[in-house]
């Protein structure tokens, strides 16, 4: 990829751990996050991830898109990502409310399921078209039993509410977790190996080692 002009790194999400795990590459970014509401009429569990990270990209990317210096100066690359958890058929979104997010958990107790998180990209190419890339990581996690004080401390909490399946592994519902098969960061909500390797291959610098393809990015 060669461009005139550096690019400037948009997470479009204001989820605090997504904002935690691209901050570890290092380069500066901006926060700008999608209210779009998140309606698909995917079936597959991985289209539906992949779907709804793409309606919250192209969603940030279309308001951008409407500043005055938007492909001259300013030079938006905007990462989204959505998270999902699935039981067999059955997909677990956030939840509406407490009694909803005790449901869930006590759906996916002693029992292994799947997280499974889409990344979506799209930036300006050279000749001013947009180019897009999307894709999706899947862990395993199973459950333990769960002791019911400690769930209905964790509900008391709130942390269950903002959360795919009612639950965050890097907090207090770690607790319920036994074992994990795949990515831990993917089950965080951003698998940041998969996406580093995907995010390095879309910007043409797939086997690079030497970070060279940080220089395409405001600093």
């Amino acid at each position: 990829m060669k461009l005139n002009k550096k690019m400037k790194l948009v997470l479009a999400s204001g989820s605090p751990r997504r904002k935690e795990l691209l901050g570890w590459l290092n380069i500066p970014f901006e926060i700008k996050s999608s209210d779009v509401k998140e309606i698909t009429d995917k079936v597959n569990s991985f289209e539906i991830a992949e779907d709804l990270a793409a309606l919250k990209g192209r969603d940030v990317f279309n308001i951008l898109s409407k500043r005055e210096d938007f492909g001259k100066e300013y030079l938006p690359f905007i990462i989204s990502s959505d998270t999902i958890v699935t039981l067999g058929d059955k997909v677990y979104g956030k939840p509406s409310g407490r009694e909803d997010a005790k449901r869930m958990l006590l759906e996916l107790e002693g029992k292994e399921h799947k997280v499974i998180t889409a990344v979506f990209f799209s930036c300006l190419d050279e000749d001013g078209s947009t180019r897009e890339r999307v894709f999706s990581c899947e862990s395993e996690v199973t459950f333990e039993k769960i002791d019911r004080d400690l769930l209905e401390l964790y509900l008391a909490s709130g942390e269950s509410l903002d959360k795919a399946g009612a639950y965050g592994i890097q907090g207090q519902s770690l607790c319920f977790i036994s074992k994990i098969n795949g990515s831990y960061s993917n089950v965080v909500g951003f698998p940041i190996t998969d996406f580093l390797r995907e995010f390095k291959e879309f910007l043409g610098h797939r086997d690079s080692v030497d970070g060279e393809w940080r220089d395409l990015f405001e600093s």
